[in-house]
């Protein structure tokens, strides 16, 4: 099952300043290639406050200079989680144009207005889903799901304004580290990786790392290292 990667080399002087642009980049490519199905899905892995992780896929619905940003239940194993322990990783892994983007960081609730502009964007079906799921509890048939659907979809008919959950919001991830993986034949793959930089620091890595960017209020600018793979 071993598949060898043809690719271009990754250098440091392809790399944009700031991560997130550099993210863009990369995630336009993505979406314009053909074979990557949904590539705003990405793993996101969470972890108690005595470090048992759990992962699942979760869609990235908005990314901008201060991180990424996705929808969930608050009251989800997810959201208890990032409560108690708010570091995250979250991971792209776009095989069929060898590469991935790995990200760590932090993650906090966004402000209800953003998450009620989201949430009116949302399909009618999936504002009511929002509210008959409680997500990650023990349910004991589908058919009980079903029927909490249909009740909301009765009192909400397509048309009408579905209120946003107060259980259900946004978290936004201000990343520390953002690696960028290019495959490579012989598993000499390319993987750079910007590390913020704490207010005064200087970054040593070459390339997007030097004199690296503020982002929006988070304080430092960002240095580029290369791993091995």
């Amino acid at each position: 099952m071993r598949e060898q990667y043809h690719t271009s080399e990754l250098t440091e002087r392809d790399l944009a300043a700031h991560p997130m642009e550099q993210f863009a980049r990369w995630f336009k490519e993505a979406a314009c290639r053909g074979g990557i199905h949904e590539p705003n899905a990405m793993v996101v892995a969470t972890a108690t406050p005595d470090g048992r992780p759990s992962a699942r896929t979760v869609l990235l619905k908005q990314y901008d200079a201060r991180g990424f940003v996705f929808f969930t239940n608050y009251d989800s194993r997810k959201g208890g989680e990032l409560a108690a322990n708010p570091h995250v990783s979250l991971l792209f892994p776009w095989h069929p144009i060898a590469r991935q983007v790995i990200v760590t960081g932090r993650a906090a609730r966004i402000g209800r207005d953003e998450t009620a502009a989201y949430f009116r964007t949302r399909p009618h079906g999936s504002q009511l889903g929002a509210w008959a799921s409680a997500q990650s509890s023990v349910l004991g048939s589908r058919a009980e799901l079903l029927a909490r659907y249909e009740e909301l979809a009765a009192r909400y008919p397509e048309g009408e304004q579905v209120p946003v959950p107060p259980h259900w919001g946004g978290f936004l991830v201000v990343p520390d580290t953002v690696e960028f993986w290019q495959g490579h034949e012989n598993r000499l793959h390319d993987r750079l990786r910007y590390v913020r930089q704490a207010d005064g620091e200087n970054g040593e890595g070459g390339g997007a790392g030097e004199g690296g960017t503020g982002d929006g209020g988070t304080g430092g600018g960002w240095r580029v290292e290369r791993l091995a793979p």
